[in-house]
């Protein structure tokens, strides 16, 4: 329900098809005359008022300068429209704001400009592997900003003389309007890029009072239903607001999806856009928020790493999701990114920060559901606090995530200490960087960050899950058997058969609290069930240097081979090999001032340490480690993991504790339908995981391991004792 307040502020826009033809429909006339009135005695958004007129004011001393397009994502024309774009909404929002009307003559002048250039275009002469736009190399930077300047438009539309707005509404909205329509490879698809597309579309039809494409933006070019607005909400997310795509997807697709739900609610109230599907569009910010770590998005499929809550999407989706549903912890993520949107909605997220509002946002262990029933996996989070730099284990089991998915079934990430430890690469790309191939995916996209070695998940005889092909990864998802959330032992378990001809493997993750002083200990469980034989690798990439190891290494000191031919395996540099003794092994390593160390209890293994960036001439791949363990002519097989942080280095006073493991031993014992993993730790104390085969949460289970009993109700059990007890 929208506050009182939020309601007064926002629900007054003139509807559209209105009488008044002119009258602004993006943000009411009231809601600006609240923010001139009000704005600066709320300093996050005064900030932002002053940053937008210095911003407007460089570029009114620059001059309007509206190039023809020629270069690639990052190049000089690329980064001057894309300026434009911001700069036109900006002076809008300024000029209502203000009511100076430099404003809205500097916006008039940037889009007669364009009127007179735009109609001249075609394909864009940089147009690569994507659907070309007309003023940048892709239409989905079109769709961008068209749902920009059409912002900025509608604050100043209403103060053209009648052959202006004729002009511009012809020759710019209208046209771009019927480009981005009549291009379905772009606005007739279920994608993050039809988004973008519908969005502008039905803003632009707002705007311009043309029922017909608002129609289009929310039902599909032919107004049939099967494509468009609507139906991507109701295709493109999960039940509980997981984004096909993946966290680094559901960042970049929110800001169309909110600010066209707005413009919805503003305009056509009757529609109750924000009570679809049970208030999908809210709960889409909420879960967009639960898939970060320290503000930072999980970086699974096609996914840049450095992407955080610190982005124009981002600030958008917070101020619109809180002026809906008046949810205080978002006011808390808006005092956290310190800015908020130049937009009623934003203004509305800093008076309620100043007025003391704001509470910490819930982040809590989550079980996000993925597919359009919640039937296709899932994304198990599991968090040992609510703390920014509490431990956070991320189960990657959810379906393929469409062009941008990675071949990673049961992929898993960890974070601790606010920092990265076991990492996904994400996509191999320079983002807006003109000299790495005009900022767009690199090959190495394909040959090494999609392929699943580098992921930490099961890779079968060198070969990536599904082949790496789209369209049978599409057609198979995970299941998730198990979650647990809370207590002081959490788990995921997930299972994916499909992946390989006859191989069912199931990975279960346990996240076992160690007191309150301590981060928890990781255990993974990996079973294969395989009626032939083959060559299993399990990978960890983790992010750090290794500081110790007990393995017996053969070190490649003066070559370093490539470990394969292909499918990613010729991008990686073995360093050394080793077997593990008696199928034990550890390696340590040191990230952000604490130690981990990974240790291994796995049977007829040997261990593969190796670094990424091998036949790469172009040098497009980062340098990242990776531990492999590897079984050879195998059918069923079983892989025991723990990873254990512990002790601290603080450079300041160089000084160093406990450096060393505290866990002596990692076993495991098969018996009664569990399989049961021994932890011993130093002073006498051990741990014991039982993980039965049946997942039921209500089952009982009883097993006898060396002499104890063992009894629990549901997947996983803890044990906690001393030596002999």
């Amino acid at each position: 329900m929208r506050l009182a307040l939020a309601a007064a502020l926002l629900a007054t826009a003139t509807p559209v098809f209105a009488q008044d033809a002119t009258a602004p429909v993006l943000a009411s006339t009231e809601a600006y005359r609240a923010m001139a009135a009000e704005g600066a005695r709320a300093p996050l958004f005064a900030r932002e008022l002053e940053n937008a007129r210095r911003a407007v004011a460089a570029g009114m001393r620059a001059g309007i300068d509206v190039p023809v397009p020629k270069d690639r994502g990052g190049g000089p024309t690329h980064e001057r429209h894309k300026d434009n774009y911001k700069l036109i909404q900006l002076a809008g929002t300024l000029y209502r704001v203000t009511g100076d009307k430099r404003y809205a003559d500097y916006v008039r002048d940037m889009l007669l400009a364009y009127a007179k250039l735009y109609p001249g275009l075609g394909r864009h002469p940089a147009a690569a592997n994507q659907v070309p736009g007309r003023l940048f190399w892709q239409s989905l930077n079109d769709s961008v900003w068209l749902v920009h300047a059409i912002q900025g438009y509608d604050a100043v539309r209403g103060d053209l003389t009648p052959a202006e707005r004729k002009t511009i509404d012809d020759q710019v909205f209208r046209r771009m309007a019927a480009f981005l329509t009549g291009e379905p490879n772009t606005f007739d698809r279920i994608h993050n890029h039809s988004t973008w597309a519908n969005a502008g579309v039905g803003m632009t039809g707002y705007v311009l009072r043309d029922r017909t494409l608002v129609e289009q933006a929310l039902k599909g070019s032919d107004r049939s239903g099967k494509v468009g607005f609507l139906r991507q909400l109701d295709l493109l997310f999960s039940p509980d607001g997981y984004y096909a795509e993946g966290p680094y997807y559901q960042r970049y697709a929110l800001q169309p999806f909110m600010v066209f739900a707005q413009a919805i609610q503003d305009n056509e109230p009757e529609r109750k856009i924000f009570e679809y599907r049970d208030g999908i569009v809210l709960k889409a910010i909420r879960t967009a928020v639960q898939t970060t770590y320290s503000g930072y998005f999980f970086p699974i499929n096609d996914a840049m790493p450095d992407k955080s809550l610190r982005t124009e999407e981002l600030y958008q989706g917070v101020a619109i999701g809180y002026a809906a549903s008046g949810d205080a912890g978002l006011l808390g993520i808006a005092q956290w990114q310190g800015k908020v949107a130049l937009s009623p909605q934003g203004f509305a997220v800093a008076r309620d920060i100043a007025a003391g509002k704001a509470k910490p946002f819930a982040f809590a262990s989550t079980l996000l559901r993925d597919g359009p029933e919640g039937k296709d996996g899932a994304l198990a989070i599991l968090r040992s606090g609510p703390e920014e730099t509490a431990q956070v284990v991320v189960a990657k089991n959810t379906a393929q995530g469409m062009g941008h998915g990675h071949f990673d079934k049961l992929n898993w990430l960890l974070y601790d200490n606010g920092n990265a430890i076991v990492t996904d690469y994400g996509a191999a790309r320079f983002l807006n960087i003109e000299a790495k191939d005009g900022g767009r995916y690199l090959p190495e996209n394909d040959s090494w960050a999609q392929q699943t070695i580098a992921h930490n998940t099961l890779v079968v005889d060198e070969t990536s899950h599904f082949g790496a092909k789209l369209k049978p990864a599409e057609a198979v998802a995970p299941v998730q058997l198990a979650f647990k959330g809370e207590g002081p032992a959490r788990w995921s378990i997930g299972e994916m058969a499909g992946a390989y001809p006859g191989v069912t493997f199931r990975r279960a993750l346990v996240q076992l609290d160690m007191g309150a002083k301590a981060s928890p200990l990781v255990l993974d469980l990996l079973t294969v069930k395989n009626a032939g034989k083959a060559t299993y690798d399990l990978p960890l990439h983790f992010a750090g240097h290794i500081i110790d190891t007990d393995l017996k290494l053969a070190s490649n000191v003066t070559a370093r081979p490539a470990l394969g031919k292909a499918n990613g395996y010729q991008h990686l540099w073995v360093d050394a090999t080793s077997p593990l003794a008696n199928g034990q092994g550890r390696v340590t390593w040191i990230t952000g001032g604490r130690f981990y160390t990974y240790r291994m209890a796995t049977a007829g293994a040997q261990a593969i340490l190796a670094e990424s960036g091998a036949n790469d001439p172009r040098f497009n791949l980062r340098r990242e480690p990776v531990v492999i363990q590897r079984i050879e002519g195998a059918g069923d097989a079983v892989f025991l993991s723990l990873v254990e942080p512990h002790g601290r280095y603080d450079a300041a006073t160089e000084t160093t504790t406990n450096s060393r493991s505290a866990v002596t031993g990692l076993s495991m014992t098969e018996a009664g339908g569990a399989r049961v993993a021994t932890i011993s730790l130093t002073g006498g104390r051990h741990i014991l995981v039982a993980i039965a085969t049946d997942t039921n949460a209500d089952e009982a289970h009883s097993v006898t391991v060396n002499g104890r009993k063992l009894e629990w109700r549901g997947p996983v059990g803890r044990f906690d004792g001393e030596a002999g007890k």
